[in-house]
């Protein structure tokens, strides 16, 4: 349900009007019905109830707030989680953009997101139970049926305009962290659900979800749904070419190892983009530049007390290539870039560990006899083998083999055409973290873990709503972080200390808000919002 408002062009007055959605079966579409409420008078938005012809009625006018649907009943709901939930959704814009794209059914998705967060994991057909004992935006009970309807209305072209409306709000000379990661679903009848690389669960097929985060914001940008079967380094090209469709054309991304491919590096090149991305040692230009100051790697200049580790910044050039279909050639050029490089001796002295109790358990299979074909490779690689009927089986080792596989343990390095410093490259890239604890929180709290739908739109919807819930999510903890909240409660123990702050409903009357403790009034304090007073 929500309140909305027209104004009659012929006598000036502004009516309000009750309007409910409702699945039209026969023309397949979502539809509304309106309820005239009453006209409005005042800067207020006092509402006076009429009879539909322009009479007044005898009761005294009902004060309304925008957006919120009027009381039929006298209620005491909870209302202190939910109220910051408010708060938000109007500091970032959330409600305003909301409103914009989605004018029929903004106040549904809120109020749903809003019992994602609060009931952690709790299946959506039980949001009837919750909706009754809280204050909401939506105000009315959503049924599992309404709610499928409600992610079947969600249209691609409105996501697109939040996309586009929020992306506005932020920072773009942030870097933007850019990840995947796959979700499960043992649904036949979608079509992006493919057997891939499923660190999850193999044996299910899965659909990919990639992601936009910013680092500074430490909010989410933007997702994009993906079919199972497609590997990282094949997402940068399409992500370059819906942000250029958003309008963002100087985004800076951080990306791991997973999307490093010559394509992907040219690509963010030609479209200009600044990048910083983790790279393999195994790449020949990453070890050939390395080799050149790996003795003098290790000198205390180069030392980093807060990280624990060396560091090194080469400066190189990228060999680019941009083919031209048209004129049937390709364009070469020669493009700044710098590698940075991080040498961790607790890594190292790891990494060494792992290696030789390997080498310990291949040797034992060799002396045995007990051979397995998946390491004959490494049999080859690291020791020569010799039998004799008289001496038997002897093995020895080969140390240059053995020593240049450990002359890059403890060595991991980042790649940028951004020039910066190798300490506040490492800052950038371990914030990327933000991407991977956004996916747990979809994963885990908000239930994403499988897609549980049985059609296209369903999914698109559904996973649209628990991305808006993503945001609010991600500025609560954010907040939290920044306040050093966590040593005082857990994300669950923090709301809810707030959710039992009551709201008292009576018809005629201004809705009251129960007591608000001290330490409730810090909480909202740390994250950035008064506590609340009236509706």
């Amino acid at each position: 349900m929500a309140i909305v408002y027209q104004k009659d062009k012929r006598s000036g007055i502004t009516y309000a009007y009750e309007s409910i959605s409702f699945w039209d079966k026969e023309k397949k579409q979502s539809r509304s019905k309106r309820t005239l409420l009453g006209r409005v008078v005042g800067e207020t938005k006092s509402l006076i109830p009429t009879d539909g012809r322009g009479r007044k009625r005898k009761e005294e006018p009902i004060p309304l707030k925008k957006g919120r649907p009027a009381f039929t009943q006298t209620a005491r709901y909870f209302y202190g989680a939910t109220y910051l939930f408010d708060q938000i959704g109007e500091h970032l814009g959330i409600t305003k953009d909301l409103q914009q794209c989605f004018p029929e059914h903004y106040q549904q998705i809120q109020s749903i997101a809003y019992y994602l967060i609060l009931e952690d994991k709790t299946p959506l057909y039980r949001f009837e139970r919750w909706g009754t004992l809280h204050q909401h935006p939506y105000g009315q009970n959503i049924s599992s049926q309404r709610s499928s309807e409600l992610f079947t209305s969600i249209t691609e072209e409105a996501k697109q305009s939040f996309f586009r409306l929020q992306g506005a709000r932020r920072a773009e000379q942030e870097f933007w962290a850019y990840d995947t990661t796959s979700i499960s679903s043992y649904s036949e009848c979608l079509r992006q659900v493919q057997y891939g690389h499923n660190k999850e669960d193999p044996s299910l097929p899965q659909l990919n979800l990639a992601l936009v985060f910013g680092e500074e914001s430490r909010l989410p940008f933007y997702y994009r749904v993906l079919a199972g079967n497609i590997p990282d380094s094949k997402t940068v090209a399409h992500l370059l070419n819906s942000l250029d469709v958003l309008g963002f054309s100087k985004v800076k991304l951080v990306m791991d190892r997973g999307f490093y491919s010559e394509a992907n590096i040219n690509a963010l090149f030609k479209e200009h983009r600044k990048f910083l991305m983790s790279v393999r040692l195994s790449l020949s230009f990453v070890r050939t530049a390395l080799d050149k100051v790996y003795d003098e790697f290790r000198s205390f200049e180069r030392y980093s007390e807060n990280y624990d580790l060396y560091y090194h910044t080469v400066s190189t050039q990228w060999n680019y290539a941009q083919k031209r279909p048209y004129k049937k050639d390709t364009l070469s050029s020669t493009k700044r870039v710098y590698l940075h490089y991080y040498f961790s001796l607790d890594k190292a002295a790891e990494d060494e560990k792992i290696f030789d109790r390997q080498l310990v358990a291949l040797r034992q299979e060799l002396l045995s006899g007990n051979r397995l074909p998946k390491h004959e490779q490494l049999y080859q690689k690291y020791f020569e083998v010799t039998s004799t009927p008289k001496r038997g089986i002897k093995v020895r080792v080969k140390q240059k083999a053995i020593a240049h596989a450990k002359r890059y343990y403890g060595f991991f390095a980042l790649f940028t055409n951004q020039a910066m410093s190798a300490v506040t490259a490492l800052e950038l890239y371990r914030n990327k973290d933000l991407v991977e604890k956004a996916f747990g929180d979809l994963k885990e709290r908000l239930n994403v873990r499988r897609t549980l739908v049985s059609s296209e739109q369903s999914l698109d919807g559904k996973l649209f709503v628990e991305f808006i819930a993503l945001i609010y999510l991600s500025y609560i903890k954010k907040k939290m972080q920044e306040n050093n909240m966590f040593k005082q409660y857990t994300l669950q123990e923090m709301l809810d200390k707030l959710d039992v702050i009551e709201c008292f409903h009576s018809i005629g009357h201004e809705p009251c808000v129960g007591e608000v403790l001290e330490k409730q009034k810090t909480i909202y304090a740390n994250l950035g919002f008064n506590p609340p007073s009236s509706l």
